[in-house]
């Protein structure tokens, strides 16, 4: 008796589970946690505020919140003309986000737990902030900018100059935690890497000051689960 001309594959059926809207927006993670994720409207910053105003003003963005567990999506504010959102963090069990209302000229700091009312923490004059990497920054919870100086408006008020190469990863316990990165090896007359290229990251820590307190070849990375590494 001759073989089957027949042959089975096995079919693997994938269940694609939906939000309650569907409406195209890609998801954020948000650090520290799994369950919320986040969204913005659009790409724009506090610091693009600058040329909106320019152009007789900014139609206004939402941020969502996006639950893994049940599909729903969750936001806090309705939009409004004027108006925009920075990131927001996962710190001290609660989600932390900036608005800024170019009606008013207020840039508040607001404390959010899902389909729960925003919690605002503090308000500041836009006048009074740098407006460029405007943002929050944990392990505590610091409203910080961050040009040519670093400057932290909340819970403490301090600034200190940073050169171009060097970025805040994070603030606890009193110290500031920099990433600087290093090039070594370049030839800056033919714009290219020597035999002896290297590219590395340092960790700096600073005082309030900006006194340095250490610094050590290492790169810091926050993981998705918010724990820190050093590679």
């Amino acid at each position: 008796m001759g073989k089957s001309k027949f042959s089975y594959k096995k079919v693997i059926v994938i269940k694609l589970n939906r939000f309650e809207v569907v409406s195209g927006k890609y998801i954020e993670e948000i650090s520290g946690q799994s369950r919320i994720g986040y969204s913005m409207s659009d790409t724009t910053d506090f610091y693009d505020m600058i040329e909106w105003s320019k152009k007789g003003g900014y139609q206004g963005s939402i941020i969502s919140f996006y639950d893994y567990n049940n599909g729903k999506i969750y936001e806090p504010f309705q939009k409004q003309r004027n108006v925009l959102y920075g990131p927001p963090v996962y710190l001290k069990n609660s989600f932390w986000f900036l608005q800024g209302d170019y009606n008013s000229g207020k840039i508040t700091l607001f404390r959010y737990l899902p389909d729960k009312i925003p919690e605002l923490i503090i308000q500041f004059n836009i006048a009074d902030v740098d407006l460029y990497n405007l943002r929050i920054i944990g392990e505590d919870i610091y409203i910080t900018s961050e040009d040519d100086e670093f400057v932290s408006y909340y819970p403490e008020s301090f600034r200190f100059p940073t050169t171009p190469n060097e970025s805040v990863r994070m603030i606890v316990d009193g110290k500031v935690y920099l990433s600087a990165w290093v090039e070594e090896g370049w030839d800056d007359d033919n714009n290219c890497a020597t035999e002896e290229y290297k590219y590395y990251e340092k960790m700096i820590v600073r005082d309030f000051k900006g006194n340095v307190l250490s610094e050590t070849i290492g790169s810091l990375q926050q993981h998705p689960d918010g724990t820190w590494w050093i590679s």
